[in-house]
């Protein structure tokens, strides 16, 4: 048994697709495909169920990518080990991040990690689909790290540092009946209509469990997917917003107040996959991390 058939294997589990498997690994399709029937032929079992509309793991494939994962981890180990000794820390480093996000410096964290591991290829993704994208991908190892902004209830699965805290505030147009309070109970906007982030995103999902909470669902009438564009909307009085304390820029004709209590609390960690011990090039990023954090 090869590593490259463990690879090929792990991408297409992963990818559930022997043609994304292969862009995927800059592979030949055919190539990927042969190596799996050997892999299968070697443990003597069929890995995957295969028909012309999806590909899909059978129990002994569910088991076998297990393993796989453990062995290429431990590879992968080994020879980072060797090479840090060497000639420096190499390997690939996947990390995802969500948009419009300014409660931790990602980008001044990974420049200090770049100088001091320049053979490290560094490749982040900024997801457009929310901590939700970012949390399927981390658990279907397509990521080695995530940023993410889910309640703590949706961490389950995940090896987590918090990062921040933030508590949330409504946005209102400066008109708005409301605007004066010193704060507001989230009751008392059941019937506006919100302005918001896609559902998906960490702060959505926190905000429309509270609502839920009352019986109701709300009316998010503008999605719009960075936090940071919906000061302007909600100051053309197309809704409302309840958003985390995260430094929006300030907009004329729109005032904050505080969401009354402790109601609500946005929680972004930093996390990664729980079923297996991260190699040693995200461990040295978890590393300058909690050093960071340490400041």
């Amino acid at each position: 048994m090869e590593t490259r058939q463990l690879e090929y294997f792990v991408a297409v589990a992963e990818e559930l697709s022997f043609t994304r498997a292969a862009q995927r690994l800059y592979a030949v399709q055919s190539t990927v495909s042969a190596a799996i029937k050997s892999l299968e032929a070697e443990v003597g079992a069929t890995l995957f169920d295969r028909s012309t509309r999806r590909v899909t793991l059978t129990p002994a494939g569910q088991a076998f990518l297990v393993e796989a994962r453990a062995m290429l981890d431990a590879f992968a180990r080994a020879v980072a080990a060797v090479q840090d000794t060497a000639t420096g820390l190499r390997g690939s480093l996947r990390i995802g991040t969500m948009t419009g996000m300014n409660v931790f410096d990602l980008p001044a964290v990974l420049g200090v990690f770049h100088q001091r591991h320049p053979l490290v290829d560094i490749h982040v993704t900024v997801s457009t689909s929310g901590s939700t994208g970012l949390a399927e991908d981390l658990r279907h190892g397509r990521l080695d790290i995530a940023l993410l902004g889910l309640p703590e209830t949706d961490l389950t699965g995940f090896t987590t540092r918090p990062l921040a805290r933030r508590p949330y505030l409504v946005l209102l147009p400066a008109e708005h009946p409301l605007a004066g309070r010193a704060e507001i109970d989230l009751h008392d906007l059941i019937d506006e209509s919100f302005v918001d982030t896609p559902a998906g995103f960490g702060n959505r999902i926190v905000v429309d469990r509270a609502f839920e909470r009352f019986g109701v669902r709300r009316r998010v009438s503008v999605e719009v997917d960075s936090l940071f564009a919906i000061p302007s909307y909600v100051r053309t009085g197309l809704g409302v917003a309840v958003t985390p304390e995260l430094d929006l820029p300030e907009t004329p004709g729109v005032i904050s107040v505080p969401v009354a209590g402790t109601q609500l609390c946005w929680l972004m960690t930093v996390a990664t996959a729980g079923n297996k011990e991260p190699n040693v090039v995200t461990r040295t990023l978890l590393d300058l991390i909690d050093a960071e954090l340490d400041r």
